[in-house]
């Protein structure tokens, strides 16, 4: 491994926060905006997602030696669609409708920009340990996001969290456009300011 890549506890740590896949490399968007207006839906893409993530970055950094520069792409989209491929069957399997409710998004998981970085940024040159590390990370990062969208629109568009009553709708009218598109767009945009904002004011109160 080179002296300059990264070590497990830091790829694990950098996929969380600092290079989170959602809040600061914007991808995996399209799920992002289409399955979070629920959280069960948005925690089965995000678990489902993570599966794909660890399983694809094992394989790579195990065959990362007889990987060739002209073909890596066509292996990392072959091993991903591999596992895509196995969890959008045990999801039909095993959770048939949240397996239809989230329709041709979980096959969309074979293009998904955040699997094939990660597998051409970590896997295809660090050791195992530290693919699973870099995979974990990536896949907590892209949960939160998930999980905070999903929270929000759920609880203002539903009155709900996880399908369970929480807010009565006595007191706390429902805000329909929550649960459609352009309420997936408007609290990730929100979401997104917010991590902006934070960022920067961090930056300037360590230059002070």
């Amino acid at each position: 491994m080179a002296a300059s890549e990264p070590t497990a506890l830091e790829r694990f740590i950098n996929g969380i926060l600092p290079e989170n896949p959602v809040f600061r490399q914007l991808l995996g968007m399209c799920p992002v905006l289409a399955v979070t207006n629920g959280m069960k839906p948005a925690m089965t893409m995000a678990a489902a997602t993570a599966s794909v993530l660890i399983c694809a970055n094992i394989i790579i950094s195990l065959i990362r030696g007889f990987l060739k520069p002209h073909l890596r792409i066509l292996v990392f989209t072959l091993t991903i669609a591999t596992f895509v491929t196995i969890t959008d069957r045990f999801l039909a399997a095993y959770v048939y409708t949240m397996s239809k409710q989230l329709g041709p998004y979980v096959p969309l998981i074979i293009v998904n920009c955040l699997i094939i970085s990660r597998c051409e940024i970590c896997a295809s040159k660090q050791r195992v340990s530290v693919a699973i590390a870099d995979a974990v990370g990536m896949s907590i990062g892209y949960a939160l996001p998930l999980a905070c969208i999903a929270t929000v629109r759920e609880l203002l568009g539903s009155g709900t969290w996880f399908g369970c009553p929480v807010l009565a709708e006595s007191w706390w009218p429902r805000w329909g456009i929550m649960v459609l598109p352009p309420g997936g767009f408007l609290v990730l945009g929100i979401l997104l300011a917010t991590s902006e904002w934070y960022t920067h004011r961090r930056a300037a109160r360590a230059g002070m």
